[in-house]
């Protein structure tokens, strides 16, 4: 019997650092698998982990489908075991019930990465129906923490160390630079911070924490 397994966490819990090991475990015993990423911080079509480890892997973008292409494989005489799925908060639901479909029908197993919500604290569709649909979700136990020491609990993005709550779902990559258009061309250096529930909706990263530190207000004299 195949499986779908959901294996979820903040940013810097290790989810694609896990991926990584997966592959190379079911690999190592013969097994024959396909990684899949979307989005991924170091570029497309491939699967990387912030403690500098990738592997090449196959883009899965908004029209990908996974049923088709399966198919296309095995009548083509591949051998299919497994799939890695990193990065399937991106996914569309449609694509995971795909994913459910092979694992039901082609007895393929499937072991999809992602994180569950985005800096909006919203359900990502993907990430949404593979709860729905997953027979294993499994959640990560290193835990990523918050600048105060505490659990880290949700995903903040920052604008230059302040934390914002609107703009594109999707911006890729630990830090990047992107054009505000509204402030003449100036560039905002764009980040993602993980942070406890408490300083996510009191929008403190660590950047304004330091600063409100500094101030004359609260510092002694």
């Amino acid at each position: 019997m195949a499986d779908l397994n959901f294996y979820t966490g903040t940013m810097d819990c290790g989810k694609s650092t896990l991926a990584l090991q997966v592959d190379h475990n079911h690999r190592a015993r013969g097994r024959v698998g396909l990684v899949f990423t979307s989005h991924d911080r170091a570029g497309k079509s491939t699967l990387s982990s912030r403690l500098g480890l990738s592997v090449e892997a196959i883009e899965v973008g908004d029209d990908f489908h996974f049923w088709h292409y399966t198919v296309d494989q095995l009548t083509q005489g591949g051998r299919i075991d497994y799939f890695v799925c990193d990065e399937a908060q991106f996914y569309t639901h449609d694509q995971i019930d795909q994913l459910a479909k092979i694992v039901d029908e082609l007895a393929i197993d499937v072991f999809a990465f992602g994180i569950l919500t985005d800096f909006r604290t919203q359900l990502f569709s993907g990430s949404a129906r593979l709860i729905e649909l997953a027979d294993h979700v499994h959640t990560l136990q290193v835990e990523a923490l918050c600048w105060c020491g505490e659990r880290a609990t949700h995903n903040a993005r920052t604008e230059d160390g302040v934390m914002v709550v609107e703009g594109e779902v999707i911006v890729v990559g630990d830090v990047e630079h992107e054009l505000t258009p509204d402030a003449d061309e100036v560039e905002k250096v764009v980040g993602y911070e993980v942070l406890c529930r408490r300083h996510h909706r009191r929008r403190m990263t660590a950047a304004t924490a330091n600063a409100a530190a500094m101030s004359p207000d609260v510092l002694p004299f």
